[in-house]
């Protein structure tokens, strides 16, 4: 670590505007200047060393719990649910809520789903293969994300796509534009809740081999989960597994165009998946930063940071910084430090396992058979703050 630059070194961010890009040079030349720079929310970490610190720092609280209000949302359907996430608690409270939804997210959950998530790529892959050209974002991420989803909660196959319409307006509400998209993630929330609701009644009329059974069940044991505990957790798996999945993806693909010799290489050596996984959640990762609040008054590098205070620790500034990782580089086979992708400490992302599984099969699958990718014209992508990626990812490609 470094020391604190005075004031005036400062940078500032106004991270709301819609030509802000956080992956920007402007960024990238602000780390070199100063470990933090002050934003319309708070602070940002810029550097992997401080980043690393405070994630582990026993002042500061999980902090996206406060998104909704820093933009204006204070009340309403959003707001409430915002709060019940098990992200959103602390002590106690959180090991418990955490305690009763981690079996589905174990190491040996996800190595035993594998094989599955590969023969999925496979068949979505299989369905546009040879005609060189497709919307990778409608023809894979989503279905992929979608599907996997429910399968690991055990959801009805055939509804992936509703879940995947649904979620993904839900997933507007990570970004900068929620205030303007409001009333769009209030109605989806209304319809994933409807649908939790139907899921969870049929389940306690008649309990199966599955996530959601499971959950019903603790709802009725000593741990006790709420009713409405019950729903919005639903809401949050299904939702929460989706997005990131869906942007992550189209992310690596973003990535691998612009790395094409690595793109070739995961081709020859599908064993690199999981590399690639970590490779592309370092430099490209689609949560662009993981927030915490001060609990306390407290100093840190010199700086009086006062209690209440938000903090951004900027994942893919961290990723790329080259006080750890040297000049800037994409390569599989490097050794590096951890990345922040999935966030730290007690709020470590619940799924990551989960994650890091179905990423490291489908992205061989895409490999082998989409030889030479371009990102053709027409390219939508959502802001490059908060949580981003691609609405429509048109790509060109030879099989």
């Amino acid at each position: 670590m470094t020391g604190t630059p005075p004031p005036e070194a400062v940078p500032f961010f106004d991270v709301t505007d819609p030509g802000f890009s956080i992956t920007s040079d402007a960024v990238h030349e602000a780390r070199e200047r100063s470990w933090y720079a002050r934003t319309n929310y708070g602070l940002a970490v810029l550097r992997h060393a401080e980043v690393a610190a405070l994630l582990q720092h026993p002042l500061l609280r999980q902090g996206s719990v406060a998104w909704p209000a820093h933009n204006g949302v204070t009340e309403g359907a959003l707001a409430d649910w915002w709060q019940s996430w098990v992200l959103h608690q602390e002590g106690e409270e959180h090991r418990r809520l955490r305690r009763l939804m981690n079996p589905a997210f174990t190491a040996r959950a996800a190595a035993a789903m594998a094989p599955g998530f590969r023969s999925l790529a496979v068949e979505l892959v299989d369905a546009f293969a040879g005609s060189g050209r497709c919307e990778f974002v409608s023809e894979f991420a989503e279905p992929y994300a979608a599907r996997v989803i429910t399968v690991l909660l055990g959801l009805p196959e055939s509804e992936w796509p509703f879940i995947a319409r649904e979620s993904a307006v839900l997933g507007l509400a990570l970004g900068v534009t929620v205030r303007r998209d409001l009333d769009r993630i209030e109605r989806a929330l209304a319809v994933l809740h409807a649908y939790a609701d139907e899921v969870i009644a049929d389940r306690s009329r008649q309990e199966r081999d599955d996530f959601v059974s499971r959950l019903v069940r603790a709802s009725r044991d000593s741990d006790r989960l709420s009713g409405d505990e019950l729903r919005d957790g639903l809401v949050l798996l299904i939702f929460g597994g989706f997005d990131t999945t869906r942007n992550q993806l189209g992310l690596a693909l973003q990535s691998f165009t612009r790395h094409p010799d690595q793109w070739a290489l995961l081709a020859e050596r599908p064993e690199l998946g999981g590399r690639a996984v970590e490779e592309v959640m370092r430099v490209n990762p689609t949560v662009r930063w993981v927030t915490r609040q001060a609990l306390a008054d407290f100093t840190f590098q010199h700086l009086d940071i006062p209690a209440g205070t938000t903090i951004q620790l900027w994942s893919e500034s961290a990723g790329t910084d080259p006080r750890v990782h040297g000049p800037y580089s994409f390569d599989l086979t490097a050794e590096r430090q951890p990345h922040h992708g999935f966030g730290g400490g007690v709020h470590h992302c619940l799924g990551h396992f989960v994650a890091r599984s179905d990423m490291a099969e489908a992205l061989p699958v895409l490999a082998r058979r989409l030889r030479d990718p371009r990102i053709a014209e027409g390219a939508v992508w959502l802001p490059d703050s908060g949580n981003t990626g691609p609405v429509r990812l048109p790509l060109t490609f030879s099989s």
